[in-house]
């Protein structure tokens, strides 16, 4: 199912942000100020030791629900987004759209209007299309928030924060790391979240390293510098973050084929030998392994694919909290 929205009057950054400065929606990273994202990232960190509680929950969202309306398919989105509303206390609600009344013809509004009815208070919204999220953001309920969990190639604002979570664990000060995005940059809402967050967080330095044709034109104004040597690109970098390549999104021979990209940009231990030593390696999943990266790369030491699965679940919590005007003092 393919949507067109109409190109809306106010941009995703200035409608998820009240006027006293706190967050009503989370579409994007874009626009947002390193003081609100310095405070998802603490918020977040009072829920990360409720993974060693015996009762891994709070009743900061009681009473309120929840419904994730993912339009594309994503098990472990949706899942981490369902276990941090349920340890908040929250009504989950999942929408199955291929089985929904959108299938038989209803409009993405007729959706939103019956879903209001049930008296929800949170979209997570998950769309093929760019630009969804901040489309229902400008027509549901005043007193609903809506949650990116990817849109397009737009963003996926949720997935940044988890890996700004994850790398601040990890190293600290983001103004003395250099920080490298690796692979399918043109098709990957992720890789511009995380340049977003990275800039805002003042990262010493942003490297993006892939063929010309798996980076999108004039990628410099981003802030990043851009390397198509895979060797080059990972000399002395604190943070090696890996793409998945994007093969549904793909039109036309932007490869000659799978086998020859592992050749050129694959991450294997010999290539991983240019990093700082204490480099750290992260995927946002699903990883093509022998694609993009090696399964001893993957499953090795400075691996942490499997630690931001876990911090997303934190992560999500400190947003869904946020938005919701929740106090999680305590919760830890």
């Amino acid at each position: 199912m393919t949507l067109h929205y109409p190109a809306p009057g106010a941009s995703p950054a200035s409608i998820q942000i009240t006027r006293e400065g706190r967050l009503k929606h989370f579409l994007t990273i874009e626009g947002l100020n390193r003081a609100l994202i310095t405070e998802i990232l603490d918020t977040a960190e009072s829920f990360a030791s409720m993974n060693d509680q015996s009762v891994k929950k709070v009743p900061l969202l009681r009473g309120k629900t929840v419904i994730n309306l993912f339009f594309e398919a994503s098990t472990r989105t949706r899942t981490t987004f369902e276990l941090a509303a349920k340890r908040l206390s929250a009504d989950v609600l999942n929408i199955n759209i291929g089985q929904s009344s959108a299938v038989k013809g209803e409009s993405l509004l007729d959706t939103l209007r019956n879903l209001e009815a049930m008296y929800c208070d949170m979209f997570i919204v998950r769309h093929a299309d760019s630009g969804a999220s901040q489309f229902i953001a400008h027509h549901v309920a005043p007193h609903i928030s809506v949650l990116n969990a990817g849109d397009g190639r737009h963003a996926h604002p949720t997935q940044a924060m988890l890996d700004m979570f994850t790398i601040r664990r990890h190293k600290g000060d983001f103004t003395k790391l250099r920080v490298a995005i690796v692979g399918d940059i043109l098709h990957s809402r992720v890789a511009r979240s995380q340049i977003h967050a990275l800039n805002i967080l003042n990262t010493g330095e942003v490297r993006v390293i892939a063929p010309k044709t798996l980076l999108p034109a004039e990628v410099e104004k981003l802030g990043v510098h851009v390397f198509h040597d895979l060797e080059q690109g990972l000399r002395d970098v604190d943070v090696v973050i890996m793409l998945r390549l994007q093969k549904e999104r793909m039109q036309g021979a932007l490869l000659p084929s799978e086998h020859e990209y592992f050749q050129l940009y694959g991450l294997t231990e010999e290539r991983l030998k240019v990093a700082a030593p204490d480099a750290i390696v992260m995927h946002p999943g699903p990883a093509n392994r022998g694609v993009e990266i090696s399964s001893r790369v993957a499953d090795g030491p400075r691996s942490v694919i499997l630690e931001q699965v876990t911090n997303g679940i934190a992560v999500r919590m400190a947003i869904m909290s946020m938005v919701m005007g929740a106090n999680p003092g305590g919760a830890a």
